[in-house]
């Protein structure tokens, strides 16, 4: 168990690095993103870029332990936001040839993962002890 509570200082450089990583891809690539998003979803663009500041802020204030834990709310309720375009991306694998279907399925579960890691790595330090003496 201490050994998890030491590990929560480089996942959350990790977790962070990740968010700010993939929320400037979005700027990077937005036509990629954008044909991920399901048709029945407005604005396409507008919710890419949204979504790649959501994650780029996100990021930043998993490093400021002032907001992180606001922090790894915003980014918990992001990933339950997206999961629609993962799940468009599993359902009509032959709109992205680069990417196999296993792997798009395999991206659902990992939502939950990134989830679990997001609310562990950013929670106070007394609440993440007493979730890890849980376990």
């Amino acid at each position: 168990m201490e050994l998890l509570q030491r590990a929560r200082a480089p996942a959350r450089v990790l977790l962070g690095a990740i968010f700010i990583a993939a929320g400037l891809n979005h700027f990077r690539d937005p036509a990629s993103y954008a044909r991920m998003i399901p048709p029945y979803l407005p604005f396409p663009l507008a919710l890419v870029y949204l979504s790649g500041l959501l994650e780029i802020a996100g990021g930043a204030g998993v490093f400021v332990s002032r907001v992180r834990a606001a922090a790894g709310w915003g980014l918990i309720l992001l990933l339950v936001a997206i999961f629609p375009a993962n799940l468009h991306m599993a359902l009509h694998p032959e709109q992205f040839p680069g990417i196999s279907a296993m792997v798009l399925w395999a991206r659902l579960p990992l939502q939950v993962v990134l989830i679990a890691w997001t609310y562990w790595a950013t929670r106070p330090d007394g609440v993440a002890r007493n979730i890890a003496n849980l376990s």
